[in-house]
């Protein structure tokens, strides 16, 4: 799993590569913090374009973010989601929780 970020107008946009597994969930989370306690943004994207596969770890993923950004009183969105992260997310309802836009198509 890749990590890939940039910061404009305290907006951090995370852009992810890779499987998002229980081999990697622990990982990403310690970068994802790294960077939100770095840039203190009141945004976060989540980019899930080049994610070519996730499990349930994706979802302690996504709630571990969205609770770092609700500490700093921020917005987390989940964004350009490939069919199958997109099925994982909506199936365990993330979208009651935060914004995913649409669903990307590949």
């Amino acid at each position: 799993m890749k990590l890939t970020s940039f910061v404009q107008d305290r907006q951090l946009t995370l852009m992810l590569r890779g499987e998002i597994d229980h081999h990697s969930a622990r990982e990403i989370m310690g970068a994802i913090s790294a960077k939100v306690d770095e840039y203190l943004p009141l945004r976060c994207i989540l980019d899930f374009e080049e994610v070519r596969f996730m499990d349930s770890s994706g979802i302690a993923v996504v709630l571990h973010t969205l609770r770092r950004m609700n500490s700093l009183q921020g917005k987390l969105l989940l964004q350009n989601i490939p069919p199958q992260p997109y099925k994982v997310l909506r199936t365990a309802g993330i979208e009651k929780l935060t914004i995913m836009k649409e669903e990307c198509t590949q």
